[in-house]
Order: structure tokens, then C-alpha cells, then sequence
């Protein structure tokens, strides 16, 4: 991590990663960049959806490759760059029928680096096979929940999980949240971890770095009046003082508690639910 002289109070505290020892310094290629509207966390009637969200610098949208319909073609890794809207780098695959494509890097990636998307794939860092074929203890990312649906799990920095069974025709991850859960074999999954791991231990330092990021600032519901949240009102500082935590609409969340639809499809296909709280750090 990158340390700074804290000559200000926000300097003191701040970190970033070492963007020039990580990055190979290439500009981004414009043709497989695309102007994408921010959206603000609003819907398409333009209500908010998801708060807190707006303003920010100006991006482009890298259109990563999340299908991987390119098999039994060999690629090489020619650039790693740095992308606005993930916190995984990516990089240029170049293919040797001379097709470009962005990518996911994983850890300790290096340009130069080749990999292949085939069913008769080495199991080696890089390489995208069939989950059937890969051995119980394997590191997987970006795999698909269902065959030929494209990466839906493990995309994110640091990110992997770790096959540990084969039971009838179906392989059983441990995904980041402890989850266990069981994915046909037919699912395809990169062999590897995503890289930048040390992303979650940058500290923005001050309110201006999450403005830039389109963060907008948070009220507590405990500084508010009681007809604007369930924590509101009080005289001084307050406690909850409910049982259990809510959201500004009285549906339950964190500590815990179960926000899981009882009766989802996906039901059948969990082995053993994720460890919250105190029982995850144990």
C-alpha cells in the first residue's frame, strides 16, 4: 500500500495502491470502450432505487468479457489496466486469431501471461474449463451458476472460491460469504483468485475520494426525527432501542439476521448457509 506525509488531518490516514508497480502503464483501447449514462441509483420512472448514489468523476465502461464463447483459442494477456466501474483490474486478451477482448486479471498476472478457455484445459492459473473437471481443493472465479450463462460468482478483487466435493453431477463451492452451494459440473470457472486483493484495505481518507467514486454522505437513522426512521427521536444520544436492526422502511437487516426469501428457486442448491457476524470471524 501507498503511504503519504500527513501534511493535512485526511492525508494522515490515507492509502492507495501502488497503481505504477501494478499496472503496465497502457492506455485504455478505444474499441472496446462504450459511453455509459449514470443512472444515480435511479430507476427507469427516475425514482431512487438505491440511495446514496450520484455525481462522481466522468468513466468509460470497459466491456469485459464475461462469456468466454472463445474456446480451444489460445490468448495471451498484452496489457493490465486499471478499471473505474470494478474493483478487479483488467486486462487485453489478445487471441491468437488476432480477436482483442477485455478480461478479468487474476492474482500475480503478468502481461504475457496465456491462457485457453477449452474443456481439455490445464488446470493451471488463467485457464477457464468445466468445474467437473477440475480436482476437489481447486481455486476458482468467475464461474457460472449455470452452464453456458457467463461469470456470475468470484468477479471482485481478491475474490475465489474453493471446490470441495463432487457429488452427483454436481461440484460443491465454498463462495466468499461461507456459503456452500452446489453448481452443476457442466459450469464453466477460471482456475485462479481475481487479483488486486489488497483492495479492501485502501482507506479513502477523506469524504472528497468517496464524492469522486459517486458515493453521496449517509445519515444515521438514530440523528433523525422519529417520523423519518424507526431509530429517530430522543433527547441527546440514543440507542437503538429496538430488538432488532431495520432499515428506514422496517425490514430487517445486518447482525445476523435472515433477509432470504424462504421459498427461493435457488433453495435446493444451497448445502449450508453463509456464517454472519461473530460466527464468521470464528
Amino acid at each position: 500500500m501507498k503511504k503519504y506525509r500527513p501534511v493535512t488531518k485526511s492525508r494522515r490516514t490515507m492509502t492507495t495502491l501502488p497503481y505504477r508497480e501494478l499496472l503496465s502503464g497502457d492506455k485504455p483501447r478505444k474499441q472496446l470502450l462504450a459511453s455509459k449514462k449514470r443512472q444515480a441509483g435511479r430507476n427507469d420512472f427516475g425514482r431512487i432505487t438505491t440511495r446514496h448514489q450520484g455525481g462522481g468523476h466522468k468513466r468509460r465502461f470497459r466491456d469485459v468479457d464475461f462469456n468466454f464463447d472463445k474456446k480451444d483459442i489460445p490468448a495471451k494477456l498484452s496489457t493490465i489496466e486499471y478499471d473505474p466501474y470494478r474493483s478487479a483490474f483488467v486486462g487485453v486478451a489478445l487471441y491468437a486469431d488476432g480477436e482483442r477482448r477485455y478480461v478479468t486479471v487474476p492474482k500475480e498476472a503478468s502481461v504475457g501471461d496465456e491462457f485457453i478457455v477449452s474443456e481439455n484445459a490445464k488446470v493451471v492459473r488463467g485457464n477457464r474449463l468445466p468445474l467437473g473437471k477440475m480436482p476437489v481443493g481447486t481455486f476458482v472465479y468467475n464461474i457460472e451458476i449455470r452452464p453456458q450463462a457467463g461469470a456470475r460468482i468470484a468477479r471482485s478483487a481478491g475474490n475465489y472460491a474453493e471446490i470441495i466435493a463432487h457429488d452427483g453431477g454436481y461440484a460443491q463451492l465454498k463462495l466468499p460469504s461461507t456459503e456452500v452451494r452446489r453448481i452443476s459440473d457442466l459450469a464453466w470457472a477460471s482456475v485462479g483468485s481475481v487479483g488486486n486483493e489488497e483492495h479492501n484495505l485502501v482507506v479513502l481518507g477523506k469524504a472528497g475520494r468517496s464524492r469522486w467514486k459517486g458515493i453521496r454522505p449517509t445519515v444515521r437513522g438514530s440523528v433523525m426525527n422519529p417520523v423519518d426512521h424507526p431509530y429517530g427521536g430522543g433527547e441527546g444520544k440514543q440507542g437503538r432501542g429496538l430488538r432488532r436492526a431495520k432499515t428506514l422502511w422496517g425490514k430487517p437487516v445486518g447482525k445476523g439476521q435472515k433477509t432470504r426469501t424462504p421459498k427461493k428457486y435457488s433453495n435446493v442448491f444451497i448445502v449450508s448457509r453463509r456464517k454472519v457476524g461473530k460466527r464468521k470471524k470464528g
